[in-house]
């Protein structure tokens, strides 16, 4: 049999799990979850996350497996499901995945771009500017630099203007 990746996805409530699961149960396939809430441990509610009675009828992947501190992207997901599945393929023929987040989805399926990782200094130079001079010389700063995009996107805040 040809290794397959059997993906659910849709929206959320609507029933994924449970197809997953007994998709998972009937083909002996571990799921790999492409919800990008469920990978983080803390955030329980509104998120849909199986039950600790689904996660027990199936193995589960990629659920509860970061923190909300941690940082995390698409271009990492696919990294990491295509890796897991590199060495599972070498013992399974079929894996599941469900989920609702599509941008996660077609990563592991289509694939991505390559993405730089953020400068982390110029992150925190923008951070500081906003917590010690407002929202006004950001805005400034994007006008100077990309007048197109400063004329479409919506510039009002929270922060004030």
């Amino acid at each position: 049999m040809k290794k397959t990746l059997i993906v659910i996805p849709g929206p959320t409530a609507v029933g994924k799990t449970s197809v997953a699961i007994e998709i998972a149960k009937s083909l002996k396939a571990d799921i790999i979850s492409a919800d990008s809430r469920q990978f983080y441990r803390e955030l329980k509610i509104g998120v849909a996350a199986p039950t600790e009675y689904d996660l027990e009828q199936a193995t589960h992947h990629f659920i509860g497996n970061l923190s909300i501190v941690d940082y995390y992207n698409v271009s990492k997901y696919e990294n990491e499901v295509i890796s897991f599945l590199t060495g599972y393929f070498k013992n399974h023929q079929v894996a599941v995945m469900t989920g609702g987040s599509g941008m996660y989805i077609d990563a592991v399926c289509k694939g991505i771009s390559e993405l730089p990782d953020p400068d982390e200094k110029l992150r925190k130079q923008l951070k500081d500017t906003l917590e010690n001079y407002g929202i006004k010389p950001l805005k400034e700063q994007l006008r100077k630099l990309d007048p197109e995009y400063y004329e479409v996107v919506d510039l009002k805040t929270q922060t004030g203007s």
